[in-house]
């Protein structure tokens, strides 16, 4: 039997989801052109006034926003309340070290706190579990998500955070963890460690909401029988809110976007066109009620379907598919976001030329990054000290940049293949 948070939103017939779309839509864009410069501006450059807006159907007429906006308004970018009246930020990393700020009042937060709380009830949560966060805490916006969802679901919550993982089996097994929350990787290390430690027979887990970084089906089974688990997937934005802006049902088939929060369209890539349902093509939102950081139209860059077919658990909340690929060439390593750019703008920073080569991989379930570095001649030296010196000053600088470890190899100048069209920077070795 499926259980709903909300349930009369969550199985409202998909006509009045629309009217409700509708009616938010509007008041949000009077919001917008009365309280956003940034979008006003963008608008009335595009030629349109918020009298050309007269129901959802217009919603095609109006530019859209992108990173490259965001980052360019830096740091208050479509902020459309005082700061005063914002309670929290949260952030992306960014590609030259500017970075997406997302602002929330206590109104946002309560919004996105109940996304989660559907997130978890979907997954079979109650009041009555014990959900352990293992998601990061901090500017990342998974573990705050989970963790706000859960409490407002009212079940025990443990904010581990990732990492530790002896204190994570502690806890997990001394309190009595039913639900866990982390990473598709972080989950399988801790399937392995389970089991070198053989205390499988010790756990009470019976589900896990995994997002954050791709993952395959192949993937899920594995978590699924190391873990003795159910695994669901999760999807979300820090531009958007966070995690809970979509999620999975027991069909697990696909995650229901959260249509009384979000609209969602599907545009081609190149033109920009609104593609028709069951489309591949550019998954592009529109918050309808935020109040701080109300983005509309904004390009995710993630690739997928959307599809309204019927769904066994009752939800008639529009499914998305999980992202087949991204149309940019952001990496997604470790739940993080990196740009090659960010490479190379430390790599220019630190006296290096931009002849680089980053490596992805995932090693016992954990991604790897290695970034070879062609030294210059004025660096070049073949004594393994200074080598070890100038490569363990680029780790720090790299893990202050991006936020995880990347190793790096410092190689002879010229010795990384060049190419006489695009050069092949990123070689993924993952198989997701």
């Amino acid at each position: 039997m499926e259980n709903y948070y909300s349930k009369e939103i969550e199985t409202m017939p998909v006509e009045q989801i629309r009217e409700l779309q509708n009616e938010k839509f509007l008041k949000q864009m009077q919001h917008v052109w009365n309280d956003c410069p940034d979008y006003r501006a963008k608008m009335e450059k595009a030629g349109i006034s918020i009298d050309d807006i007269k129901s959802l159907d217009d919603i095609g007429k109006l530019p859209f926003i992108t990173k490259d906006d965001l980052r360019e308004h830096y740091p208050y970018a479509m902020l459309a309340k005082p700061l005063s009246e914002c309670v929290r930020i949260h952030s992306t990393s960014g590609t030259t070290g500017k970075r997406v700020i997302a602002y929330y009042t206590q109104h946002d937060i309560d919004l996105w706190d109940e996304c989660c709380a559907r997130a978890l009830v979907a997954a079979g949560a109650t009041k009555e579990d014990v959900v352990q966060v293992s998601y990061g805490f901090g500017l990342f916006t998974g573990g705050a998500g989970l963790n706000g969802g859960s409490h407002k679901l009212g079940s025990l919550t443990l904010p581990m955070s990732s990492g530790n993982t002896d204190r994570q089996l502690q806890f997990m097994i001394d309190l009595g963890a039913t639900v866990i929350c982390c990473t598709p990787s972080y989950a399988a290390y801790l399937a392995e460690s389970i089991k070198e430690r053989g205390v499988r027979d010790q756990l009470k887990l019976k589900a896990g909401i995994f997002g954050a970084e791709a993952w395959s089906e192949e993937m899920r089974r594995d978590i699924e029988a190391g873990l003795g688990i159910k695994a669901f997937d999760i999807y979300g934005l820090t531009e958007i809110s966070g995690p809970g802006v979509s999620y999975e049902c027991s069909e697990q088939t696909g995650m229901h976007i959260n249509e009384d929060h979000f609209y969602a369209e599907i545009i081609d890539p190149d033109t920009g066109e609104v593609l028709p349902e069951g489309s591949e093509g550019e998954l592009v939102f529109t918050s309808l009620d935020k109040e701080a950081f109300p983005v509309i139209r904004y390009r995710t860059k993630d690739i997928c379907v959307l599809t309204r077919k019927a769904c066994s658990c009752g939800r008639t909340f529009i499914k998305m598919v999980k992202p087949r690929g991204r149309s940019d060439d952001m990496l997604i390593i470790k739940g993080v976001n990196v740009f090659p750019s960010q490479i190379e703008a430390v790599l220019l920073e630190q006296g290096y030329q931009a002849n680089y080569q980053l490596i992805v991989d995932r090693v016992n379930n954990s991604d790897t990054l290695d970034v070879n570095v062609e030294m210059t001649p004025e660096k070049f030296t073949d004594n393994l000290g200074e080598i070890a010196d100038m490569e363990k000053k680029l780790v720090g600088a790299l893990k202050a940049m991006l936020g995880i470890f990347a190793k790096v190899h410092l190689v002879a100048p010229k010795s990384i293949t060049r190419s006489e069209g695009k050069a092949v920077r990123v070689i993924d070795k993952r198989k997701i």
